[in-house]
């Protein structure tokens, strides 16, 4: 199922967290909330395979995190048009949609990538550590936007 932010939130169980996802093209960056849905952390970079193999994955992670939903970054184009990462993104979640009954939400990831990233030259992180890190602190920059907003309307 693919909701709203706010309806996402409502389907939770009681302790579930939220699973932040940043699709990349080689990469799947991974931020968990935790279980009072006030704070997101970075949590690993999975190098992608095929979508079977990364979505057993996710879908273990999801269930030994006691995951109750997923927010995925949706990379809108700068005039809020959608293109062909958009489309790809959508198409992932209907695949995963597909293989489990969680609940997902997209959240515009708009310029996540590019404010990680310059946080971690602001922190003067080498770039072998901004290579290893950008993704996952992407999908927690996503995760809590998402949070904040979840936070804010109530």
């Amino acid at each position: 199922m693919i909701a709203a932010i706010a309806a996402l939130k409502k389907s939770l169980g009681k302790d579930q967290r939220l699973l932040g996802l940043d699709l990349g093209s080689k990469t799947i960056g991974l931020a968990l909330s935790d279980r009072t849905l006030m704070i997101a952390t970075p949590m690993e970079t999975i190098r992608r395979r095929k979508f079977t193999a990364d979505s057993e994955k996710l879908l273990a992670i999801c269930a030994a995190q006691g995951v109750g939903g997923l927010v995925i970054g949706m990379p809108f184009n700068m005039d809020g048009s959608e293109g062909p990462r958009a489309q790809s993104t959508r198409q992932f979640a209907k695949n995963l949609a597909e293989k489990t009954s969680l609940p997902m939400a997209f959240w515009d990831e708009r310029l996540s990538t590019a404010a990680v990233t310059r946080t971690l030259l602001e922190a003067d992180a080498s770039r072998a550590r901004r290579a290893e890190v950008v993704d996952k602190m992407a999908a927690a920059y996503i995760l809590q936007g998402a949070l904040d907003s979840l936070n804010s309307a109530s």
